[in-house]
């Protein structure tokens, strides 16, 4: 069986975050495409699993970002050959999108930038643990499409992650985020502050301080629960 994790890219950079390291570390082959790029996404046959992150293109923009469309595409064929998904930010947008969800803009604008507190639905308990901060930048936010389970909440946006058929995850929340990559969006020229919602730096460096280990440690737990290692495919 297939030991290749295929991991969609929207943007360029190098891939240093906790689902490209740890998937690596657990023996599983990577394989990076960027279709924001012009870059084809590969035929399903030989991935065990699909990892989709996030971006600053929106679900609202297909005719201005087409590649999307090809995305969407792999997602529900990646559903339908029931090999393990997982969507952040933008990756669960699609998701949502993909299964019939809504993505939407609030109007007037908010955002979540920083560690914020998540809450397990009632359908959830023991998904994270308790008391458990995720990392967060967003200002769209998907709704909960038919035969999806809620799993995670917030105060600000209520739909922070849902299951689909136990083997598609989406989450809005940013859990493959280390401490470094968090401060060097901190000083991105796309960094939120001042909007609706968004913590100041000062705020979010306690939080890092606080948190970030704890939600490393649960995204391992929960990378392996979902893709397992690749001598069980």
């Amino acid at each position: 069986m297939s030991q290749r994790i295929l991991f969609i890219q929207h943007y360029d950079t190098e891939l240093e975050d906790t689902a490209w390291t740890h998937l690596g570390a657990l023996g599983y082959e990577r394989v990076a495409v960027q279709p924001f790029k012009g870059e084809n996404l590969p035929e399903l046959d030989d991935i065990a699993g699909v990892v989709i992150y996030g971006g600053s293109q929106n679900v609202s923009e297909l005719d201005k970002f087409p590649f999307l469309n090809n995305e969407i595409a792999l997602i529900k064929n990646a559903i339908e050959q029931r090999i393990p998904t997982l969507g952040i930010c933008l990756g669960g947008q699609l998701i949502s999108h993909a299964l019939g969800g809504k993505v939407s803009r609030r109007d007037p604008t908010e955002c979540e930038f920083g560690l914020y507190p998540l809450s397990a639905s009632e359908d959830s308990e023991g998904w994270i643990p308790s008391p458990f901060y995720a990392a967060q930048a967003h200002y769209e936010e998907f709704s909960i499409p038919p035969g999806a389970v809620r799993l995670a909440a917030s105060e600000r946006f209520r739909n922070q992650a849902f299951s689909f058929d136990e083997h598609v995850f989406a989450l809005q929340f940013h859990p493959e985020t280390t401490e470094e990559i968090f401060k060097d969006w901190q000083l991105a020229d796309w960094a939120m502050y001042g909007v609706i919602g968004a913590q100041t730096k000062g705020e979010q460096d306690l939080l890092i301080e606080q948190h970030c280990e704890t939600q490393l440690q649960w995204f391992r737990q929960f990378l392996q629960s979902l893709f397992g290692s690749p001598n069980v495919h």
